[in-house]
Order: structure tokens, then C-alpha cells, then sequence
């Protein structure tokens, strides 16, 4: 189980706001051509969720526990959470440039599928940690740009209705308009790519290292046996 926490928490606005860049757009196909490797970023997300299941259920299997989505009782979801997701503080920890810190443990079925399928869990967490947050720090580099304020308090005075407070979610039609009014959408496009090339340079040894480790992963998720006994109804995260 992943946990993030933030030192520093800025309130973008929704026009302002992007989503973390996933890691197989991040970077590109990986190990096309590898035998029973699919080549598509999306089918190897598939066949990398398959064996992760795979492998976490045969390790609870190994304890008498099921992936089952059946209810339990609450000291059974403890039980069944502690084993699947492991228990106690947790032993990995990024902290980003963003000031986002996002841990996991090193222990669990999960943690346990993960160093089977990439070798090195540590390495792995730390990589996709990064990687899956290119964008979101390519958008902290972005907002420190003065254009960049500057189009935001435009933008913010643009929403902000003359007799009330700035709301918190502002009408979705009304924060476009004022994107485009303001200049904000004009400025994002022209500074997100620039920052993004920046980002993936400064990156660029744990892009490396994703890049290597799923590579590694798709080879050992297409060598995994068909399961003898498929389980059904829980889908990990």
C-alpha cells in the first residue's frame, strides 16, 4: 500500500492542474520484440497486473489466505491486510521534489510479487515513484515561472465573483473561460514541455533504471505458468 504525504501543499486551480504522467507513456513501448512480450505500452500493463495478481495470490495461498472479495470480519481484514500489503511502519520512502513524500513496505505478498517480477523492490519503488511523477514536478518547476503567476492571478481574479470569495471548485465552464481569458492555457502549453524535457533530463538515471527493472519484469511475467486455479472478484491497485 502506498502512502503520500506533502510537506508543501499548493491549491492549483482545476484549469492549472494536470494528472501524473503514466509510467508507461513516460517511457515509451520497453521490451518489444521479447519473446511472448507484447509490444503495446497497454498490453504490457495487462500482462504486468496479471502476473503481480498471480504471484500476490499464490503467496497468500502460501498462508491460507485468498484473494477472495468475500466480506470479512474485521480481524480477518487484518489479518489479510497485514499479509497482502504488510504490516508495521513502513520501509520505503521517496520524498519527490515536490515535497511529496510517498512510502510502502518492504514486506508482503504485494512487496514479496514485486521483488519476483523486477528483481529489486527497492530500486523498482524508488523508479516508479519518480517516474509516475514527471509531470507533476515538470507543473512544480512550472509554477515558480513569473508569467506563470501572473497568468494565474489573472485567473484567479477572472473566477472570483465580485460579491464572494473565490469558491474552492470553481464552475468548470466558468475556470475554462477564464483560462483561456487569462492567458493560463496559452502559458501551460508553452512551459509544460519545456519543463518536462527539463524534468526527464534531471531524471534521467531513474528512468534508466524503470526502463531496465519492467523490461526485466515482462520478460519474467511472460515465462509465469497459466494459473491451475484462477482467483476472481479482488483486483489489486
Amino acid at each position: 500500500m502506498l502512502r503520500t504525504t506533502s510537506r508543501t501543499r499548493r491549491a492549483l486551480p482545476t484549469a492549472a492542474a494536470a494528472l501524473l504522467i503514466s509510467a508507461c507513456t513516460a517511457v515509451g513501448p520497453g521490451a518489444s520484440g521479447s519473446s511472448g512480450v507484447p509490444s503495446e505500452p497497454a498490453a504490457q500493463d495487462t500482462l504486468l497486473k496479471a502476473a503481480e495478481q498471480r504471484l500476490v495470490a499464490d503467496c497468500l495461498d502460501g498462508q491460507g489466505l485468498s484473494l477472495s472479495s468475500r466480506p470479512r470480519a474485521p480481524d480477518e481484514d487484518r489479518t489479510f491486510r497485514a499479509a497482502l500489503f504488510g504490516a508495521g511502519p513502513p520501509e520505503l520512502s521517496v520524498t519527490l521534489a515536490t515535497g511529496a513524500t510517498v512510502t510502502a513496505h518492504a514486506d508482503g505478498c504485494l512487496a514479496s510479487a514485486r521483488q519476483r517480477l523486477y528483481g529489486d523492490q527497492r530500486r523498482w519503488f524508488r523508479a516508479q515513484v519518480v517516474v509516475d511523477n514527471l509531470r507533476a514536478e515538470a507543473q512544480a518547476r512550472m509554477s515558480a515561472d513569473p508569467d506563470h503567476r501572473a497568468a494565474l492571478a489573472r485567473w484567479t481574479r477572472c473566477v472570483t465573483p465580485s460579491d464572494r470569495p473565490r469558491p474552492d471548485r470553481p464552475d468548470p465552464a466558468v475556470a475554462a473561460r477564464c483560462a483561456s481569458e487569462s492567458g493560463l492555457d496559452e502559458i501551460r502549453a508553452r512551459l509544460e514541455a519545456v519543463e518536462l524535457a527539463v524534468v526527464r533530463a534531471l531524471r534521467r538515471d531513474e528512468l534508466t533504471t524503470y526502463r531496465q527493472l519492467r523490461e526485466r519484469a515482462l520478460r519474467r511475467a511472460a515465462e509465469l505458468p497459466a494459473p491451475t486455479h484462477p482467483q476472481k472478484g479482488h483486483t489489486l491497485s
